[in-house]
């Protein structure tokens, strides 16, 4: 599913117009978004939770000539599902 189809089902889930949805599936990104770029845990209660995970430096080599190089450390976006989206 495309955002486009996603925005759809959302409006006939919830009977607003096509535009509104699309307005409030913006604004639940833009939202998420905010949050992860001040360092902040988002948790949807049964859905999953977003959360911001520390990745260290680590060893790696330079595929193209082969020579050793560190990895520098960095930040990532972790998605933990929560017990809504277990699959059976």
């Amino acid at each position: 599913m495309n955002k486009k189809e996603l925005i759809q089902k959302v409006a006939v889930a919830s009977g607003l117009h096509a535009s509104d949805a699309e307005k409030a599936v913006k604004a639940y990104e833009e939202t998420i978004v905010n949050a992860m770029q001040v360092g902040e845990k988002v948790v949807s209660s049964g859905f999953g939770a977003f959360e911001i995970k520390q990745i260290g430096p680590r060893n790696g080599h330079n595929p193209q000539t082969g020579k050793p190089m560190i990895i520098p450390a960095k930040q990532i976006v972790r998605f933990r599902p929560g017990k809504r989206l277990e699959l059976k």
